[in-house]
Parts: structure tokens; sequence; C-alpha cells
């Protein structure tokens, strides 16, 4: 080592001591990097779940890029004092030329300390939304969903945002409270249908549906509600009615999974269709024209007082004459 490094000050003009550190930087550097392939080989073999797997490879890349900083910094700066100095100084230059990316860096502390969303979440913030497939030191990724593709499923494209927007923008996390929202599905049965056994069709089919999501809901929300002020929320699925100017509306409100929310309306439908076709007195709504004349139609006490004989009949639909 000695003629090598004498070698290395003759030829390229550095110092012994320059050598000595730059071989100290580059055996810290090449120990780090072993170091960690050797621990994310043996978790690799340990460890079968993904998501913990991928938290062990982020995890130990933070730990080795701290741990590098500080020991290559110590082996080129003399003292404790002359470290502070220099990071005072450095993080001074930073914070005027690269206002943005400091801005970023920090908001990847806030993200890794306060967690406001985790890798698999889904998330939105401004105009996207999907699902986060990682996180960097400046930008976290999104599985996109939504955008062209209807409901919320995905549409195959990776958006990369950065870290400091969950400072600038509201961040919506679908995961974080009990891992279940709430979804609505509206139906419209015709003012002639019987809407009362349709409502209660509806509650049935929705029941059977959401019914293995209360109750894991109802405790996470309870675990929730220890660290955030949340009232009580009417976890059964419910029907509500309310009138359209074409017919009655019916809407289904129950509980399921974010990454669900699509598959559980299509099977709601399919069992509505069914249930609907097997009954005769209720029909689906849609808008439509129709003429109402209030005299041959309308209820006895609600018709106008008038003179049936001084109308004018003619071009009526021959229904309504033979109610006449």
């Amino acid at each position: 080592m000695g003629d090598l490094g004498a070698w290395i000050e003759r030829t390229f003009g550095i110092s012994s001591s320059a050598v000595g550190q730059i071989g100290a930087t580059v055996t810290v550097i090449v120990a780090l990097v072993v170091l960690r392939l050797v621990a994310l080989q043996v978790v690799d073999r340990r460890v079968k779940n993904p998501q913990y797997r991928y938290q062990w490879r982020k995890s130990s890349l933070y730990i080795a890029v701290v741990l590098g900083v500080l020991v290559v910094t110590r082996v080129w700066f003399e003292g404790f004092r002359s470290i502070l100095t220099f990071l005072g100084l450095l993080s001074a230059g930073l914070a005027v030329a690269l206002g943005d990316v400091v801005l970023d860096l920090a908001a990847w502390v806030f993200i890794m300390t306060r967690r406001p969303f985790r890798v698999g979440d889904r998330v939105q913030i401004g105009g996207h939304a999907g699902d986060v497939v990682d996180m960097r030191l400046f930008q976290f990724l999104i599985m996109e969903i939504g955008n062209w593709v209807e409901a919320d499923q995905y549409t195959g494209r990776l958006i990369y945002i950065p870290n400091g927007r969950v400072f600038r923008e509201p961040l919506v996390n679908y995961s974080i409270t009990f891992h279940h929202i709430w979804n609505e599905i509206p139906v419209v049965v015709t003012f002639e249908s019987n809407w009362k056994k349709a409502k209660q069709i509806l509650l049935e089919i929705a029941s059977h549906y959401s019914e293995a999501a209360v109750e894991p809901a109802r405790r996470q929300l309870k675990q929730a509600a220890r660290k955030l002020f949340l009232s009580s929320f009417k976890m059964e699925p419910s029907v509500y009615t309310s009138a359209k100017d074409y017919g009655v509306l019916l809407t289904i409100r129950y509980l399921c999974e974010p990454k669900g929310r699509r598959d559980s309306v299509q099977s709601i439908w399919e069992e509505i269709l069914q249930r609907f076709a097997e009954e005769d007195d209720i029909e689906f709504a849609y808008h439509t024209q129709r003429i109402f004349y209030n005299p041959a139609e309308g209820k006895p006490g609600a018709i106008p007082n008038q003179d049936m004989s001084r109308l004018d009949l003619e071009g009526l639909p021959q229904g309504v004459l033979d109610r006449r």
C-alpha cells in the first residue's frame, strides 16, 4: 500500500493523506454495499410477504446511505465541529439554490415519520388517484386509476409525484382509517311500481354483499377513534328513498373495500336485474316523455273543476278516452 500510495502521489500529484482518505472512502462504500446485499439475501429467503420485503429493501438503502455519509464525512473532515460547520453551510446553499428539491426532501422526512400514506394505500392528490407502489427521496409513484377507465380500475400508467405536493395540495387516503369506503348505487323504478317491495329487495341484496365488511370495519373504526375524533357511523347498509321527475329513486348505500368497488357494483347490479325480472309489479324507470291527462287519469279528489263535455278530446290516446 505504501508503494502504491507513493506511485499515485508521484503520478497524479495527490498527497499521501488524500490517498489514504480516498482508500478509506472506497472501503466504506464497498463494505456497506456488501453488507446490504447480504442482508437482503437473508431477508428474501426468510420473508415471504412482498410488502415486508419491499420495506426491508428501502430501509436498508436509507440506513446504508446515512451511515456512508457520516463515515465518509468524518474521514474527510477532522473533528465533529468541522462536520457541523460543513453541513450547515451545505444546507444553507442547497436551501437557496434548490428550493423545490429541499422541499421534496423535507416532505420525504414528513412522509416517513408521520405516515400519511404507505406503500399499497390508495390515495388521491390533486387530480391524480391511484395505488402507491414506491416511495423515494424526492418523489413517490402511484399506479393510476380512473381517468378514461370507468370506476376505480388501473389505466396501466405510473405517475411520478414530487413529495413536496403533500405540503401544497390536499391528500386523500382511501385506506388509512378502516380500509373501507361507503359506496352508493342509484336505482330508479317507475311511479306505478311497487317501490316498497323494490326497496326491501334492494336492502336484502346490499345486506348480503356487505355482510362480511361490517364487523371488520366496526373494529377498525374503534381503533382509529383512539387517535382521531370520529363519531359513530352506521355500518349496516341502507336504502334511501327520493323522487325524480321520471320515477322513484332508491339509493343503496353500503360498505366495500376501496379496491373492490367496481366488482361489488357489478355483483349487486346482476342480482338486482335477476330479482326485478321475477317481479311483475316492479319496472325500471328511464328518461322518457308521457302525457298525463289529469281529468281522466288523476285521483278523483285532485281532478280540476271542469266540464269534461266542453273539452276538446280530439287527439288524445285511445286508452285515455276509454278510461273516460
